[in-house]
């Protein structure tokens, strides 16, 4: 299991100068236990939440004892992309629980590849049951099933790890292949009509000038 050292944060402690110093202001609950505010070495959090992801579990070291949780939230700094904040929800080691694990799309689509047409992309994502310790980071889809417009891959059709079952309905649609569909540039209309108003207004024009450049007759 991977693990973090952390410290619960004092009253009236600067986020900025906390964050400053290289650690992360982050909060845990859940299982009855009261909301915990506590800090932990950015470092060691990001190794973590790059290794662990959000469903897989994560033992918090505090000077306390020991807190198994896992990464519920995390809130992202938009310009530097840093981790600036963390939630940790407490789970029961002994006890399933339910998450929602990423999914990644693994091989390639011979309906691609042939260029018959293009991957959808579903369902980035499924709900899944587990111990925590079955919970795995990410579950893999193999798409090179996918050699038609008629083939697409459900829940159903998804290898699970040992111990994980899906709660999202196995009906599900994940990816599907789709007819790709040629661009054709569109051709502006000729207005006839248009072209005649304007013709006709150049003759009137040019009558009334030559009109005008005709001397007058005695």
């Amino acid at each position: 299991m991977f693990a973090i050292k952390a410290e619960v944060r004092t009253t009236g402690e600067k986020l900025d100068t906390l964050r400053k110093s290289g650690n992360i202001p982050a909060v845990f609950y859940g299982l009855g236990k009261e909301t915990t505010s506590i800090k932990a070495p950015l470092v060691e959090f990001k190794k973590a939440w790059r290794e662990a992801g959000e469903s897989s579990p994560v033992e918090l070291a505090l000077p306390t004892g020991k807190v198994d949780v896992l990464i519920h939230d995390v809130q992202v700094d938009p310009v530097t992309n840093e981790p600036i904040h963390a939630d940790f929800l407490v789970i029961d080691m002994k006890k399933k629980i339910q998450v929602k694990v990423p999914l990644t799309f693994d091989g390639v689509a011979p309906a691609v590849k042939s260029g018959l047409g293009n991957l959808v992309k579903v369902l980035h994502e499924i709900e899944v049951e587990a111990l925590p310790t079955d919970l795995p980071k990410e579950i893999s889809v193999d798409i090179s099933k996918l050699e038609t417009l008629e083939n697409n891959i459900t829940v159903s059709d998804i290898a699970l790890p040992s111990g994980v079952v899906a709660i999202t309905p196995g009906t599900e649609i994940v990816a599907s292949i789709v007819a790709q569909v040629e661009e054709k540039e569109e051709e502006t209309p000729v207005d006839l009509s248009a072209i005649e108003v304007e013709k006709k207004g150049k003759r009137e024009e040019e009558g009334a000038e030559g009109e005008a450049s005709e001397p007058a007759k005695e």
